[in-house]
């Protein structure tokens, strides 16, 4: 028999549970697309977006996801990387970077539940891989299926009774209303998980199925009306849009109107954001090279940014979505927290370190609902940090496809402040202090931007139902749409949108309004709560959930304190 017929079947061959467990627990790094086993180790290194986006999908079915996020032309040729398939419907394992524990041959034969359907074929999977094969220049999937929330009602004893008091119903006045011990929130944690079983479709894997099932069907009515399909003419007037802010800007900045330069310049970088997002999602051409290099130059040699480490950051926020210890998007200690769960200092697996609920923490979320908007003012130089440690470090892929957006980034970066900072900051601006106002006035005008990204995820649930959970229901669940009239849909950019956005990432912005009615349906279809607020409501939100966080900080501190002194009146 040939060796590439031997292959093949090798491929199509079944493996047990037993065997994939088995597989992870060595080390493979195995994601289910379509009922196919893949072995993605060859390309974790290759991955524009990332090693961690494939790492949330070990041991998952990341059909849903996989789909969302690629060409078909890509989903072909990730079907080199099979090394067999699965028989009948696949229950997800919880991914050894989110604590799932797998076990070895020997360790299932050991253990009571070790059965096994066929001989180990760990070894066999390694052999089978060809190091000749050139590995996926892009994946970046994402799923569900089973699930360990029977484990955490076990653990934690899910609350029945109404009666129970929160952390955040004890009051701040008096000692007599303070626990003995500071709780940190389990009891919350356990409401908030009921809160969002009782409000959400059940997790039983039947109803989860359904909600899957007419997901695809609402998926392939979206590319009927060819939803997908960039709409050209419509970035011919934002080019325009582009081009008038520009010229205005340098405009100004010769007459010595400096801060009216500043601020056409930061409306030029806020438009230009959403330009970016677009073409990272491989929304504007749809291939992957041409829109890799638009979001690159946009980016890095206009705005000072880099694509590939928000690209690298992106991807895991929509796998993840609002994970406290997996998605970056709300990792902000010490300045933000939207969970009592950051109290007890998680460890991050995008950052791989410890969000250590210090001292600094302590006092900076006790007020955090009043530093919002300050704090965000600045956001655009923390962006630019995280993109020289995502550059200098050379944290993204050094080999495959994308191994040269590094530099290209480099040159973007000298390119933007030779232009920004030496011909505009230094060359055109006489004297230290209108410098100094140039250049906060100019990133202070990009504060909606980080508004906007926050305001669709901060006010939204962030338990975690486990992995039972589809990707749709997940989506919809911690992503929320902000109202607005379609005469300023080019102010949000589309990120106005984010519900359908997580439910449709390749699709280009221009054309969420109307895919959002499309989801309207499905979500009324399927009996999920779509969650749609105006600008206004939606700040409210945001600010009522940073201010209840704060509060529970606060009686957190209070109770320390209590307790310590008691300890010292007590002389411990």
């Amino acid at each position: 028999m040939a060796r590439s017929e031997r292959v093949r079947i090798s491929r199509e061959r079944l493996l047990p549970r037993s065997d994939i467990e088995a597989l992870i627990a060595k080390g493979s790094k195995l994601v289910i697309v379509d009922g196919r086993v893949l072995l993605t180790n060859a390309w974790l290194p290759y991955h524009p977006g990332g090693d961690k986006a494939i790492l949330h999908m070990v041991g998952r079915d990341g059909t849903n996801e996989v789909k969302a996020f690629h060409s078909s032309e890509t989903q072909q040729f990730m079907l080199k990387y099979q090394i067999g398939r699965i028989d009948g419907q696949w229950k997800d394992f919880l991914p050894p970077i989110q604590g799932g524990i797998f076990r070895t041959t020997d360790e299932q034969r050991a253990s009571p539940s070790g059965i096994f359907e066929t001989p180990s074929v760990e070894q066999e999977a390694f052999s089978e891989q060809d190091s000749s094969e050139e590995p996926s220049p892009i994946f970046e999937p994402a799923d569900l299926a089973e699930h360990h929330l029977r484990h955490r009602r076990g653990s934690t004893g899910v609350a029945s009774d109404s009666s129970a008091t929160s952390l955040s119903d004890l009051e701040l006045d008096g000692e007599a209303a303070l626990p003995e011990k500071p709780d940190t929130g389990e009891l919350r944690t356990q409401q908030e998980l009921q809160h969002d079983l009782d409000l959400y479709p059940s997790l039983d894997p039947v109803t989860q199925a359904e909600i899957i099932i007419k997901y695809k069907q609402l998926d392939r009515r979206v590319r009927d009306e060819k939803l997908y399909d960039c709409n050209y003419s419509a970035y011919a007037i934002e080019l325009l849009r582009y081009t008038f802010l520009a010229l205005s800007s340098l405009y100004l900045l010769r007459a010595q109107h400096f801060a009216l330069s500043a601020l056409f310049l930061g409306l030029l970088w806020h438009q230009l954001v959403f330009t970016v997002h677009d073409a990272g999602h491989m929304g504007i051409t749809h291939n992957f090279h041409i829109d890799s290099c638009i979001s690159i130059f946009v980016a890095d040699f206009l705005g000072g940014l880099s694509a590939c480490w928000w690209k690298h950051n992106h991807n895991v926020h929509h796998i993840v979505t609002n994970s406290a210890e997996h998605d970056p998007d709300i990792q902000h200690m010490p300045f933000f927290a939207i969970s009592h769960r950051f109290f007890d200092s998680l460890r991050s697996t995008y950052y791989d370190r410890i969000m250590t609920y210090d001292p600094v923490a302590k006092f900076m979320l006790k007020y955090q609902h009043y530093m919002y908007y300050p704090i965000l003012t600045f956001g655009r130089f923390n962006l630019y940090v995280l993109s020289w440690q995502y550059i200098l470090f050379g944290i993204g892929p050094r080999k495959g496809p994308a191994w040269w957006h590094r530099y290209l980034e480099m040159a973007g970066q000298i390119f933007f402040w030779y232009w920004f900072g030496y011909l505009v900051i230094y060359k055109s601006i006489p004297d230290g202090w209108n410098r100094f106002i140039y250049v906060m006035i100019s990133h202070a005008v990009t504060m909606p931007v980080h508004v906007q990204i926050t305001l669709s995820h901060f006010a939204m649930s962030t338990a975690d139902l486990g992995v039972a959970e589809s990707f749709p229901q997940r989506m919809l669940r911690t992503t929320m749409d902000v109202d607005c009239p379609p005469w300023l849909d080019f102010v949000h950019g589309g990120l106005q949108f984010q519900a359908v956005h997580h439910l449709f990432p390749r699709m280009p912005r221009h054309n969420l309004r109307r895919a959002q009615k499309l989801v309207m349906g499905f979500c009324e279809d399927v009996g999920i709560p779509y969650a749609l607020y105006g600008f206004v409501e939606g700040n409210e939100k945001v600010i009522g959930r940073l201010g209840e966080v704060a509060k529970q900080a606060r009686i957190l501190a209070e109770c320390q304190r209590s307790i310590t002194v008691k300890n010292v009146l007590d002389g411990h």
